[in-house]
């Protein structure tokens, strides 16, 4: 379970709420004040329905193939709020993994409150040819329930902060007596685990899920202590970067920085590869950091494509970035269809490569970051 386990935290720490104009006190910032009246009505006064569902895929050679879905509701509480939305989403893959998740994303009071609470449950079975480059095969299978959640508040301008607390259960089991001795042997054992957390943001984009311009950080910790849940006291610590720019008449190029340290942490909790095209999970480093950069094209009014790059590095302990073994390089292309245009949410199909034969092929709503 530690692959579900760490894209989960992985979308819950870097998860954006996105900002608009609030009441004071506020700094001027790039942002545009949006025209919102309620979830149902567009600029143009035609009706929208505030119902969201898009189909999901993703195809590569460690996880298999999955289909899946995401269906919200979506609401504003008053007009100068981010849009706040309440779904349910699932998985089912070629390799008899299925996951199932609620989440909650509100904003309220002009945007001075928001919140965000993920609960996911699943089995994931996971086939790996090298796994964590020891170069042997290993067949696990992962079970998992967790509950997270993160309340944050503006306290100035474009700044927010707040606190976040995770509970989780899961355990990781081999699929054969060969695969269950490399997961003792490695230490891989799953866990219990609760922790409490920081976290402070600022946010200067104009639009939450399609931005053009503005800035973005995203810094957090979460301090796992035994007297909450488990019996692991470790820290892991993040901070994620990203700015837009608008060029060539309307289309953007983005950048995104991000890193993760761990202190004390069990292998399982260790730092992933963030990149497409890297199965999450399958290479950890105590630190991980990684940059990457996308190109967003607009080719007419509702549809659009990308170009994308990335390098992630795996360090700390006897891993550095001078070895190239450590470097993770992605490279992919994209297209994108607009399916709410007020809010800028698109649906994107994505192809990425890796290196050693790491792939993958995606479809899900939203850009990479």
């Amino acid at each position: 379970m530690r692959t579900l386990l760490i894209l989960l935290l992985a979308v819950f720490m870097l998860t954006p709420f996105g900002t608009h104009a609030a009441e004071a006190p506020v700094v001027s910032s790039p942002r545009t004040t949006p025209a919102v009246i309620s979830a149902t009505t567009t600029t143009e006064g035609k009706k929208e329905s505030p119902w969201l569902v898009v189909p999901t895929f993703s195809s590569n050679p460690k996880l298999g193939t999955s289909l899946g879905f995401m269906a919200a509701y979506m609401h504003y509480f008053d007009e100068q709020s981010q849009v706040s939305m309440f779904g349910v989403n699932g998985m089912y893959t070629s390799t008899d993994s299925a996951i199932v998740g609620i989440v909650g994303k509100a904003s309220w009071n002009a945007d001075h409150h928001r919140l965000l609470v993920v609960a996911p449950t699943g089995i994931i079975k996971n086939n790996y040819n090298d796994f964590l480059g020891t170069g042997q095969p290993l067949k696990s299978e992962d079970h998992l329930q967790a509950l997270v959640g993160r309340y944050l508040y503006r306290v100035y301008g474009d700044w927010f902060a707040g606190a976040q607390g995770i509970l989780t259960d899961y355990q990781i089991i081999g699929q054969n007596a060969l695969d269950e001795e490399m997961l003792q042997t490695l230490g891989l054992t799953g866990f219990r685990a609760g922790g409490i957390g920081l976290a402070v943001l600022h946010d200067t984009r104009d639009i939450e899920f399609s931005p053009t311009r503005g800035w973005y950080l995203n810094l957090n910790n979460v301090a796992y202590r035994d007297w909450i849940e488990g019996d692991n006291n470790f820290d892991v610590y993040r901070l994620d970067l990203k700015t837009y720019f608008e060029h060539w008449g309307g289309q953007v190029l983005a950048v995104r920085q991000s890193n993760q340290w761990t202190v004390d942490a069990p292998l399982s909790a260790y730092a992933p590869v963030v990149l497409r095209g890297y199965k999450m999970g399958q290479y950890l480093g105590k630190y991980m950091s990684a940059i990457e950069a996308e190109e967003r094209l607009r080719f007419a009014q509702s549809f659009g494509a990308t170009i994308f790059t990335g390098l992630a590095c795996l360090y700390g302990n006897d891993k550095s970035c001078t070895d190239t073994e450590n470097l993770y390089p992605d490279w992919g292309v994209g297209i994108q269809y607009i399916i709410k245009p007020k809010e800028g949410i698109v649906a994107s199909l994505e192809y990425a490569q890796g290196k050693w034969e790491n792939y993958g092929i995606y479809l899900k709503m939203g850009y990479g970051f």
